[in-house]
């Protein structure tokens, strides 16, 4: 279900002294509760929260040129909202895997901006995410009602974006990744030694530390160990098989395995665009291993899976942020249910 208003409450000092440090919950096999602190406001992250990718480029690999006009953009919001996604991601410049072409900030505005605005309107509560290594497009778009900041590349690329997102208290989403737009996508960075998982880590560590340096504050960062960037798919599922790992630096974790090639490679699916069995799989799969949030272009059946994924691990117990077990809850009676 969308995040509404009435899910969030204002930031405040005592507010922020009194949030838990996730660390100390984080290395259990357990799920943690999580609080995003996002525009001052708490987003609660006690369950799995499904983005819906919005690519309002002409060339995304999957579904470039179908969300490039405002109408078809705003319809596809309104379907994705109608299906339980908690937030929507926008982004206006493809970094797609045979190698993406940058482009300038000035037309990345041009296609991300109408849309921004749009959505803010038509949609005031859902939480609205832009996908962006440019200041000056996540200016404009926090300006515009945006309350996250997603970079792809961890604020390497252009550091003001950290510095925007402290001014301004955006949450931010900070992914692993290599080289620029252009080459992240593609193998050429693609080179780890013995422990893969273990050079993500410290490159995201790395990413924590430049954006704290900013001034954005720690409950403000959600870490994205970047599946299929940089990486070869033997990367990328070991990085899965050992995501608890990332969990365990004590962030909320997101995800973006939606349609990838190493999706299509284990279900032999060649079509981006039917890889999404494959693609629930993986979700579920990232949610044990203790991802918490799910950026995806298919949003009903990646929702209705983590739930009831979610729902059979409640059923177990659950670990609160302040290292209390909270019993076994498995969300029944559901009214109508049988």
């Amino acid at each position: 279900m969308s995040v509404s208003a009435g899910d969030h409450h204002q930031w405040t000092s005592t507010d922020i002294k009194s949030l838990p440090n996730p660390i100390s919950a984080s290395a259990s096999p357990l799920p943690a509760e999580f609080h995003w602190y996002v525009r001052r406001r708490i987003v609660p992250i006690a369950q799995p929260f499904v983005i819906g990718i919005l690519n309002v480029t002409p060339d995304s690999f999957s579904d470039g040129g179908r969300f490039n006009k405002l109408e078809p953009a705003i319809a596809q919001v309104r379907a994705m909202v109608e299906e339980g996604a908690d937030g929507i991601d926008v982004g206006g410049e493809s970094t797609r895997p045979q190698g993406a072409s940058p482009v300038s900030a000035e037309q990345e505005l041009q296609r991300v901006m109408p849309v921004v605005s749009a959505i803010r309107t038509t949609f005031p509560d859902v939480l609205l995410s832009i996908d962006t290594t440019k200041a000056a497009v996540a200016s404009a778009a926090l300006d515009a009602g945006a309350d996250v900041i997603n970079d792809v590349s961890g604020f390497r690329i252009d550091p003001r974006v950290g510095e925007i997102a402290a001014a301004r208290d955006a949450g931010v989403v900070l992914m692993h990744s290599r080289g620029g737009v252009a080459e992240m996508g593609t193998y050429r960075f693609a080179e780890y030694g013995n422990d893969v998982v273990g050079e993500v880590i410290g490159e995201l560590t790395e990413a924590v530390h430049r954006a704290i340096a900013t001034g954005v504050a720690r409950e403000a960062i959600v870490i994205d160990p970047g599946i299929g960037f940089a990486k070869r798919s033997e990367h990328s599922l070991r990085i899965l098989a050992e995501l608890h790992r990332v969990s365990a630096l004590g962030f909320p974790v997101m995800v973006g395995v939606s349609r990838k090639r190493f999706v299509g490679e284990l279900s032999r699916v060649h079509s981006a665009a039917d890889r999404i069995a494959g693609t629930v799989g993986a979700n579920v799969a990232a949610l044990l291993k203790g991802a918490r949030l799910f950026r995806v272009h298919d949003v009903a059946p990646n929702r209705q899976a983590l739930d009831v994924a979610w729902g059979i691990v409640q059923a177990g117990g659950v670990r609160r942020s302040d290292g209390d077990v909270k019993g076994p809850d498995s969300r029944f009676p559901i009214p109508d249910s049988r």
